[in-house]
Formats: C-alpha cells, structure tokens, sequence
C-alpha cells in the first residue's frame, strides 16, 4: 500500500521551474518510494538513477558534458537516488543544470551535511530543498480512522513511525534494529569515516536514556570516554543523518541562548527504543512522559514543514518553571505543555509576565489528534 505523502503536492509545485530540487532524509523514509510516485507522473519521459548501486554511480562520477548528454537522453525528468554516494555530484550536478536547463533534475540524499556539502558551493540559489520525515499522524490518517489511531497510540510511542514499520507491524522489531543499527551506522562510517563505532553506540545509549533532558557535552564525554570536542562533533553527525535533534532553550537574549545547554530528541521513538532494545508495552514502561514529548514535539514539526510552515521550536524554562514546547511563528510565540495524561496546567507567571501575548496550551492523548491529525487546523486553539 502507498501512502501518500503530504510534501508531495509541495514538490510537485516546483517542478520544470529552473531548480533542482534536493529531497533529504533518513534511510527508509520512504524518499525511493516517493521519487518513484513522482516518476510516474512521467512514465515515458524520465529516467531514474539509484546510486546504491556501483555502475551507476561511475556512470556519474567525473563525467562531460557530452557524456552526460548520453547518458540523459531525451528524459526531461532525472532523478538521482542517494546522490551523495557519487564522487564529486556537485560538479555533475552542474554540469546538468547548465547545459540541459530543459531538464527536472530531483536529487535524494540519506545525510544532509554530506549532499549539502556537496552541492551547495556549486549550485547556490539553484535548488530548492525538502526534508522528508517518517510518516506524520496525517499521513496514517489514509489508513487509519482517528479512533483507530488513538487505540494504536500506545504502539506508536513504542514502536515509532517509519513506514513500513506502520505497513507491517508483525516485522516492527526486524525492521527497528535494521533502520538503528545496520543502515544508519552504515551511513555513518561511509560518509563520515568514524573509525570508533563503540563510541558511537554509546552515546547514542546515553542520548536514548536521557531522552529529553538537558545535555552536556562534558557528560557525554565522560560516558563515551571521549574528549568535549569529539562528543560534540558526534552530536552533530547525528543530526546530519537525521537521526537526534537538537532544541535549544528559548531567550529573547541569543548570548544567553547560545551559552546554555540543549536537549536532545529523537526524530523516531521507535529508533530510541531500538537504540537502548526496550519495546516494552506502555504500562510496563516507566519513561512514558518522554516518549509522549519527544512525539508531540516531531509530529508538531512534520506537520508545520510539511504544509510549508516555518516556525523555531525551543524549550522555555525560568526559576524551576518549564514549558515542554515553545513555538516561534509569525512573530508570536505558542507554548505547549505536553501530559501523556491529562491535568489542569496553568502557564508560569514568569512567563506569561515575560511574554504576554503568547498562547498557551496543554496537549494530552486526550486531545492530541485535533492537534496533530488528519488535516488539522495549523492555527487550532485547542
């Protein structure tokens, strides 16, 4: 079964404009499956190129641009599958796009610091780019009805959303330690050249177990038994591959806010879990809390980016008071306060002092899919 993926209509909209368009992701996503939904839109005149495999990737790799004209063809759609597995693609890249401007070029890459690296020198004002993310509440909504995704939601804060650990729940395991160890860390020694994959694996253990507090690179250091800088550097390779991110504090001060510490997220719960082998059922768990808000916060964010709303996500916290989310947008701010169950939660004085015309609301899994679900109202007061 396809599911349709809401970003698609997004794409669709640049198509022949002039731009390359760069569709970025973590493995298994689902970007192979949405190029080729895009392709067939154009079934006799494009020409898809997957460069996992090795001929393909010397058939791109230090080539003319009479070559390439051979290779190309008549095709006004390319699509160049993992494109940072080719040596040099933003020369070729270039090359495409200054000599064939009549072609679509759509190129998709499994890490964005190694496809952006690439190409972003070459190609500056060029591309448009697009981050494709595990599957969103939305997107499920295809396959799922809302009560049905309320009885699953247990599920989902265990086992996560990836496609095809949502298409075929008997093989979630398989396919959970697949996505956490075997392809991402696959990627990761490729692209990255990480000689040490125990250090990896480590902080990785640590992130998971300290999922959603605020993290020092210090500590890190000293559970992985490496120095600062390392562990920071490592933290950055994660984010690249889409793997952790970072949300960092909000301040109205950017010193301030650069000088504090962050907390780290995932971009899957069913990664996290793999990466510490706990799939343990909801009520025999006892970080509910933060499997719930690490989900609240991605699902917000698939569903602002994937409808083309740009907002800055933090956390807030003052004088032993947080607020779990804050949303920048538009200029205004939203704050969520995010309970697995439900409670009455006022907003901090401080903060409705500090900032008083932000909204404030408490999301539950009482009221969750009104606010991440299928076609939700982006501006719902809940």
């Amino acid at each position: 079964m396809v599911v349709e993926r809401t970003i698609f209509k997004r794409i669709e909209q640049y198509l022949f404009k002039g731009k390359i368009i760069a569709i970025y992701g973590a493995r298994q996503v689902g970007k192979t499956t949405l190029v080729k939904e895009l392709i067939k839109k154009f079934p006799e005149d494009a020409i898809y190129l997957n460069c996992d495999e090795p001929d393909v990737r010397a058939l791109l790799s230090n080539k003319t641009s009479t070559e390439l004209k051979f290779i190309l063809g008549n095709k006004r759609l390319v699509v160049i599958d993992e494109a940072q597995r080719v040596k040099d693609i933003g020369i070729t890249l270039k090359l495409i796009v200054d000599n064939f401007s009549e072609k679509q070029i759509v190129v998709t890459g499994s890490s964005s610091f190694d496809l952006t690296g690439e190409i972003e020198e070459s190609l500056t004002g060029r591309k448009i780019d697009f981050i494709l993310f595990p599957f969103s509440l939305e997107e499920i909504s295809q396959i799922y009805s809302p009560l049905e995704i309320k009885r699953l939601l247990p599920r989902f804060l265990v086992f996560g959303m990836y496609p095809e650990v949502v298409l075929k729940p008997e093989l979630s395991l398989e396919i959970l330690r697949s996505i956490a160890y075997s392809y991402a860390f696959k990627d990761i020694f490729k692209l990255y050249q990480i000689r040490n994959p125990e250090v990896l694996e480590k902080l990785l253990q640590a992130l998971s177990l300290q999922l959603g507090n605020e993290v020092s690179y210090n500590e890190l250091a000293g559970l992985t038994g490496v120095d600062k800088n390392t562990a920071s550097n490592y933290l950055r390779i994660l984010e690249q591959a889409f793997i952790i991110f970072k949300l960092p504090p909000f301040s109205r001060n950017l010193r301030n806010e650069l000088k504090k510490l962050r907390k780290v997220f995932f971009y899957d719960v069913g990664v996290r879990n793999a990466y510490i082998n706990n799939f343990n059922p909801i009520h025999l768990r006892d970080d509910v809390g933060k499997l719930w808000e690490n989900f609240v916060i991605t699902e917000r964010m698939k569903i602002l980016y994937n409808h083309g709303i740009y907002a800055n996500f933090y956390f807030w916290r003052r004088a032993k008071k947080e607020i779990d989310l804050i949303e920048e947008r538009e200029g205004k701010l939203y704050a969520y306060e995010i309970k697995w169950k439900k409670r009455k939660v006022r907003p901090p004085e401080v903060f409705k002092k500090a900032y008083p015309n932000s909204e404030f609301f408490v999301i539950t899994q009482e009221n969750f899919f009104e606010f991440l679900g299928s076609s939700p109202k982006i501006y719902r007061t809940l």
